[in-house]
């Protein structure tokens, strides 16, 4: 007798996917991963130290702490479930720009950044079910335009470059400043979205 076949018996095809949970409470990283078509089940914040160290460089900085956001959050999640935390770092040389509190502080970052080309590094870590953690390092340089004393004022004023890090997010009205970029624009709003979908794959994810 031929083998009867049943919609389940090969189950690879309709197994239900492992969670995903974004280690992050970022809303601008949840958009970007919809854009390739994740909705995480579950978003949790890492709450972790994101101060440099001593003489870290900005580059190690940000996969330091992208690590740090995924260790936090797996070991509140447990295994079986794929997780993703990033950090997004920006440094002129080897100095890491601080997430804007206030308008003054807009301001000053403006300030440093007017004209002077500028590095975003944004570190993303992911653990997969099978406890295999996979990370990138994405480097992009950005270039604002010689930027004078309203163009600044008029930006804080704006209000999106609170929370920021360094002062200003390029998906909004910082693009009419900004005169060159090389890299990852998704980087720079704060998730590379071809590193993050290369290790994703290279963790069994299924697009």
């Amino acid at each position: 007798m031929g083998l009867l076949w049943k919609p389940n018996m090969f189950c690879g095809d309709v197994m239900s996917k492992p969670e995903f949970i974004l280690a992050s409470s970022s809303p601008r990283r949840l958009s970007l991963l919809a854009d390739i078509g994740i909705v995480p089940n579950r978003v949790t914040a890492a709450d972790v130290d994101e101060r440099a160290k001593l003489g870290e460089k900005p580059r190690q900085f940000a996969e330091r702490m992208s690590l740090e956001k995924l260790k936090a959050a797996a070991g509140r999640e447990g295994a079986g479930a794929f997780i993703l935390a990033a950090d997004t770092v920006v440094a002129v040389g080897r100095r890491v720009l601080p997430k804007a509190r206030t308008l003054e502080d807009v301001q000053e970052c403006l300030r440093l950044l007017s004209g002077r080309r500028h590095h975003v590094y944004t570190g993303v870590a992911i653990r997969a079910p099978d406890g295999r953690i996979l990370r990138r390092l994405c480097d992009s340089i950005v270039i604002f335009h010689k930027l004078s004393e309203s163009e600044i004022e008029a930006y804080a004023r704006c209000g999106e470059g609170i929370g920021k890090a360094g002062g200003y997010a390029i998906q909004g009205k910082a693009a009419g400043l900004i005169r060159f970029i090389s890299g990852s624009y998704s980087g720079i709003v704060g998730l590379p979205l071809f590193e993050t979908s290369q290790i994703l794959k290279s963790a069994g994810w299924r697009f």
